[in-house]
């Protein structure tokens, strides 16, 4: 039971030391095995957009999320190390918790902003390499709407003073194993601003990206509990 729960704590806390150069290796391997050389032989691959990357300082890497090929896409369209947060039930397949860990995720809770996620947070950026990866719609959602928001990449960004970089991925809605058939369009918009509400930056994210990749935005007005619960949880640190 106690080895259990210390293996579980361990992909949810990181620290500095955690964010190796073997990870980032491994990461760059992922980038030229999937982008590079498995999607081209699918998919006609557009990246737009790299002239918003920021070059001079960190920031919260943020797309939408469609399919499992999306952090490798997204790292490819950067080309930084980044340390993507992962739901905390993929840490418990082991083979999976492996893999993911190699590529320096870390587990997160959907439901809960914990204190733990953010003092990662504060780890990966103290490394002044590896950029923050947050979907901040959680789950894969391939219904070609950007809605039902998390807000904890909001409030993360507000106590980081991080700006984020919106990302939208489009065209592996549904996988395309045809050769040569299938689009996968990945577009980067400017920085959202972290100095603003956090209702603001969740309100500026989800109508970027619905317009960088032509989907539908929906706003969701109805949590103003949650906001608050977040402040809450910033302000343990």
């Amino acid at each position: 039971m106690g080895k259990t729960e210390e293996k579980k704590k361990n992909y949810t806390k990181r620290e500095v030391t955690d964010f190796t150069e073997g990870k980032y290796k491994f990461q760059l391997f992922g980038r030229w095995l999937v982008p590079r050389t498995i999607l081209p032989l699918f998919y006609k691959i557009e990246y737009i957009g790299r002239e918003n990357i920021p070059q001079d300082r960190n920031f919260i890497v943020a797309p939408n999320h469609i399919s499992y090929l999306d952090p490798f896409v997204t790292g490819e369209a950067v080309k930084k190390p980044i340390a993507f947060m992962g739901k905390k039930e993929l840490f418990e397949n082991k083979t999976l918790a492996f893999l993911l860990d190699r590529l320096a995720c870390f587990a997160v809770n959907r439901e809960k902003l914990e204190v733990s996620t953010i003092k990662t947070a504060i780890n990966v950026f103290k490394t002044n390499r590896w950029m923050l990866g947050i979907f901040p719609q959680g789950g894969i959602r391939r219904n070609r709407k950007i809605e039902k928001i998390n807000k904890g990449f909001a409030a993360i960004a507000k106590q980081m003073k991080t700006d984020i970089l919106p990302i939208g991925i489009t065209g592996s809605e549904e996988y395309n194993w045809i050769p040569f058939k299938g689009k996968l369009k990945i577009a980067i918009g400017e920085p959202i601003s972290y100095n603003q509400e956090l209702d603001d930056i969740i309100d500026e994210w989800g109508s970027k990206v619905a317009e960088l990749i032509d989907y539908t935005y929906v706003k969701d007005i109805t949590e103003p509990e949650s906001k608050q619960n977040l402040k809450e949880h910033c302000n343990l640190l």
